[in-house]
């Protein structure tokens, strides 16, 4: 897929927190991909991540509003069965970082379907995976 990027947990959710340290980032990012024309593609395992998070932190009713905005603005994507596969393969080396099986299937995803990450996660760095910037 051209024109797209796939988003993290973490800025999904710092777009919804204006507390979050990430809030202002999250929203200039959003401003930078409209204006580059760029397509978010959530991936269902971020949605899960960041709805139970938004929920968590800010409750219930944010985080149905969270869910109808994202799904009313964004792609969403499912995993493959070789992206979860994949994952669970690649995350083994990693055995002394806390990356998350969560973070290492969106890095699967990325590289399958040739897009970068927004992330501000620099466990994707250490994956080697295309960081949208």
């Amino acid at each position: 897929m051209r024109g797209i990027v796939l988003a993290d947990t973490g800025p999904l959710y710092a777009a919804r927190d204006p507390d979050d340290s990430h809030h202002e980032r999250s929203q200039g990012d959003l401003a930078r991909l409209k204006a580059q024309n760029l397509k978010v593609v959530v991936p269902y395992p971020a949605l899960l991540e960041s709805y139970s998070l938004v929920m968590r932190k800010l409750g219930n009713r944010e985080a149905h509003d969270f869910l109808a905005q994202v799904v009313s603005t964004a792609i969403l994507e499912n995993a493959t069965t070789e992206d979860y596969q994949q994952a669970c393969v690649t995350v083994l080396p990693y055995r002394d970082q806390d990356i998350s099986l969560f973070d290492v299937v969106i890095a699967e995803m990325s590289d399958r379907l040739e897009a970068p990450v927004w992330t501000y996660d620099y466990h994707f760095d250490n994956m080697r995976a295309d960081v949208w910037r």
